[in-house]
């Protein structure tokens, strides 16, 4: 964990070769009655802790703190959700990447796990510019991924539902007991987001949550963690192969 070293430590690994750093984003919204306002950059640090574990057999890696806040515009009238604009967003990702890049880290990838579309355009917007030849960076959650993900994901019914839920249950994430009772939505967040419409209130996700989630164990989130560390190191470990050739 980065940010548990003395500037000391931290030379010392980048003094030590390639060195990547995982930065885990998040947001601050509501995930229905049973999830806490944290759950997306929870999911975003434990993803990001497991990949640099795995990282570290071929390449020094450490995880940045969080970056917690996001774009957060679905969410509205919600109390608890705490949002930033978007630009203000990408500008703070951009200058957290050429401060690292500066540093001496080799690459820097952002761990998001927070998919508003204009909180993931902010985040992808966020490592254009930055300067050539100081290293790489990157945004792994694309549509190579997506695809190996659960059905609940692929059908964008996955917010609070039975993908978080099980994902928080595999994180220890202090997961409400009401989360059994819950009724099952089919309420589509891609298909109402292309439908125009703008909010959790619009879609009809009157408690924040679609999916379901009583279908959530922690078995399942396991496997789906399993997944999200495999895209985050095949990502990185291709950025660094092309950086070293």
């Amino acid at each position: 964990m980065l940010a548990d070293l003395t500037y000391e430590e931290v030379a010392e690994i980048l003094a030590a070769g390639p060195a990547v750093v995982l930065v885990p984003v998040g947001s601050v919204e509501p995930h229905g009655p049973h999830l806490p306002l944290d759950t997306d950059t929870t999911i975003s640090l434990v993803c990001a802790k497991r990949a640099a574990d795995r990282l570290e057999a071929d390449v020094r890696a450490v995880v940045a703190p969080s970056v917690p806040y996001g774009v957060t515009d679905y969410a509205a009238g919600f109390a608890g959700a705490i949002g930033v604009p978007a630009e203000a967003l990408t500008a703070m990702l951009h200058a957290i990447a050429k401060s690292l890049l500066a540093t001496g880290f080799s690459h820097v990838c952002f761990v998001n796990n927070h998919l508003e579309p204009a909180h993931d355009t902010a985040v992808r917007a966020a490592i254009e510019g930055l300067p050539r030849g100081a290293g790489s960076v990157a945004c792994p959650l694309t549509r190579r991924w997506g695809r190996t993900l659960s059905d609940e994901f692929k059908r964008g019914d996955c917010h609070a539902g039975r993908y978080e839920t099980s994902l928080s249950l595999a994180a220890g994430a202090r997961v409400r007991g009401s989360f059994g009772e819950l009724p099952s939505l089919g309420l589509s967040l891609s298909e109402a987001i292309r439908s125009g419409k703008a909010t959790f209130a619009e879609i009809g996700m009157d408690r924040a949550y679609t999916g379901a989630p009583r279908e959530a164990t922690a078995e399942e989130g396991e496997a789906l963690y399993e997944k999200l560390v495999t895209m985050v190191v095949t990502e990185v470990s291709e950025a660094l192969v092309v950086l070293r050739s």
